[in-house]
């Protein structure tokens, strides 16, 4: 009995640590670099016949050179409305149509800009190094309770809890490793 409930605290930890890498990913993906991708425009939205609508759902986004996005509309009549989207997105970028096809032009970042985003990044990674050890106190308290409530041993406890620590040290150490690539980026001319 104590066995599945002391897995059960290990696989939720788990997940709830790889959830929080995947929301760190995602967040580091929407800091822009001086270079193209295509999952800059992943969290522009369109007004597609009345609902928000990604930009990915109503037009295909490719790379056309590594400074340079193009967005190739499914339906004619939506060029304007997905420009104006990623022209307000938020993401300093101004697109230019150039027939059915609207190119996006990735603007150098200044020296300034650089420092500022590495900032925003480093504190985007403090916050989910935080949410880790969060899930490890919850997990630890959970154990905890089981002792005080004679299902689960010290010993148990104790192996449990050096398991929980090894899986924060790796999705901590997952974090640094993210971080370091996404400065090592934003510092690239």
């Amino acid at each position: 009995m104590a066995e599945t409930t002391i897995t059960e605290i290990k696989q939720s930890a788990e997940q709830k640590m790889g959830k929080t890498l995947e929301a760190l990913k995602n967040d580091l993906a929407k800091v822009r670099t001086g270079r193209a991708h295509t999952g800059i425009l992943d969290h522009v939205m369109v007004d597609y016949y009345g609902s928000p609508t990604p930009v990915s759902q109503v037009a295909s986004v490719s790379l056309v050179d590594s400074r340079t996005l193009g967005v190739q509309p499914y339906e004619k009549n939506m060029v304007g409305k997905i420009e104006k989207a990623i022209r307000d997105g938020d993401l300093g970028l101004n697109p230019a149509t150039h027939g059915d096809i609207i190119r996006v032009p990735m603007p150098s970042l200044t020296e300034e800009r650089r420092r500022d985003l590495i900032k925003v990044v480093r504190n985007e990674a403090e916050g989910t190094r935080v949410a880790v050890r969060n899930i490890r106190r919850d997990a630890n308290g959970t154990l905890k309770d089981m002792v005080k409530a004679k299902t689960a041993t010290e010993d148990e406890e104790r192996r449990t809890q050096d398991e929980v620590q090894k899986l924060t040290d790796k999705y901590i150490g997952e974090i640094d490793k993210m971080l370091a690539d996404k400065e090592k980026d934003l510092l690239a001319v």
